[in-house]
């Protein structure tokens, strides 16, 4: 389960190739809505996908014009690593989002077991992934 760990501290550590280069964009997926958890469920595959959207970015920000020079992502709840391969490979395949050319394409990937938790009496649903 050590593997799995990662910490926030870790990212200019081990994600940015040099120091002067340090700025991250942040986004957070699934955001839904209390009506629709009731008879939607996400896969690992979807969040991973939505996490890329310009919708989920908490900047103003379409990386899709962009390039990445490296990806970490952190999920919570109920969360395989083998579904989280699958996800991270489909994105690679799929060249959803693009890496600079000059730094190794790396995405790291942590989990944490406890699931997801929103603020009581807001429309954002609790959900287990």
């Amino acid at each position: 389960d050590g593997a799995l760990n990662v910490d926030i501290n870790e990212f200019q550590t081990n994600l940015v190739p040099y120091p002067r280069i340090h700025f991250m964009l942040s986004s957070y997926a699934p955001v839904i809505s209390c009506e629709r958890a009731h008879h939607e469920q996400m896969s690992v595959s979807e969040i991973t996908t939505s996490a890329f959207e310009p919708s989920s970015m908490m900047a103003k920000c379409d990386p899709r014009h962009g390039k990445y020079m490296a990806c970490c992502l952190m999920y919570r709840g109920d969360v395989v690593p083998n579904d989280v391969n699958a996800a991270v490979t489909s994105i690679k395949n799929k060249r959803t989002i693009q890496f600079v050319d000059w730094s190794p394409t790396g995405f790291k990937c942590g989990i944490n077991g406890q699931a997801p938790t929103s603020v009581p009496g807001t429309d954002m649903a609790d959900v287990k992934r």
